[in-house]
């Protein structure tokens, strides 16, 4: 089924400016492949048709289901483990030296799909803190636009081929073995990631500030102008000296919003 330059440009705009997400021409052909089958199957006979239940449908079901067909990233436990290994060994012990008193550890995952990334901060939590983990409040708030990332990522059921990597020691510790094909992570992680939808293009409602926020591979798909203003709105929400992880694709070219480069894809909150 072939989509239309008015129907592709339609939802193009509908998307831009709900979700701040840019659809490039590029995108075109993946939307054509990704939903045609969708489409008859459902039987829509258009693209127009299905655009139109799109925005009629209140609940934002189809188009979290639409956009998340579309911004599918490859994602797995620990990716780019060199975030992780400076999570542990710079970040945590500067916010645990800072925080001794109010014990109290704020991480947000902004993007977190379906849940490998929240999952793996919350481990490298567990495996830093060790036995003083009870006395600290160190969640991990998980977020994302889609509704069925979220349901999956919550129940913290996942495929062997998506563990089998994992050093041995950590699956032995942070999952238990359902069968020979899946693995269900612990519930001394699992309890430690809270789940939300969230729309990044909102204002951001959080009362208190975060000390890391992770936010990786999500701004490729924003413009120059829906990312500026997203940084600045990262920036706003971190404590001063807070960490901003992103993706290795992604880069805060302006050093006027405030942030400081560390190493690959790692700034501070100066």
């Amino acid at each position: 089924m072939k989509i239309k330059e008015s129907e592709f440009n339609r939802i193009q705009s509908y998307v831009y400016k709900n979700y701040g997400i840019l659809l490039t021409e590029k995108k075109k052909t993946l939307v054509e492949s990704r939903f045609t089958h969708i489409l008859e199957v459902r039987g829509f006979t258009s693209f127009t048709d299905y655009f139109d239940t799109i925005e009629a449908d209140k609940t934002g079901k189809e188009i979290a289901e639409f956009i998340n067909k579309i911004t599918t990233n490859h994602t797995y436990f620990f990716r780019e483990e060199k975030h992780f290994a400076f999570l542990k060994e710079v970040a945590l012990p500067e916010i645990t030296y800072h925080e001794q008193q109010s014990k109290d550890i704020r991480i947000w995952s902004a993007g977190c799909s379906s849940g490998e990334e929240p999952y793996s901060i919350a481990m490298t939590l567990e495996a830093y803190l060790g036995k003083n983990k009870l006395l600290w409040d160190a969640k991990v708030l998980a977020t994302d636009i889609s509704l069925k990332v979220l349901e999956s990522a919550n129940r913290g059921e996942y495929e062997r081929i998506q563990v089998e990597k994992l050093n041995k020691d950590i699956r032995e510790r942070y999952f238990l073995k359902l069968n020979d094909e899946k693995f269900l992570v612990k519930d001394n992680i699992k309890n430690e990631v809270i789940f939300r939808k969230f729309n990044l293009v909102n204002n951001f409602p959080f009362k208190k500030k975060f000390h890391i926020i992770f936010c990786r591979n999500v701004m490729i798909y924003f413009d120059k102008d829906s990312k500026k203003e997203l940084i600045d709105k990262f920036y706003n929400a971190l404590v001063p000296g807070g960490y901003l992880f992103i993706g290795h694709s992604e880069t805060i070219e302006d050093r006027s919003q405030g942030f400081k480069y560390l190493q690959p894809a790692i700034y501070k909150k100066e």
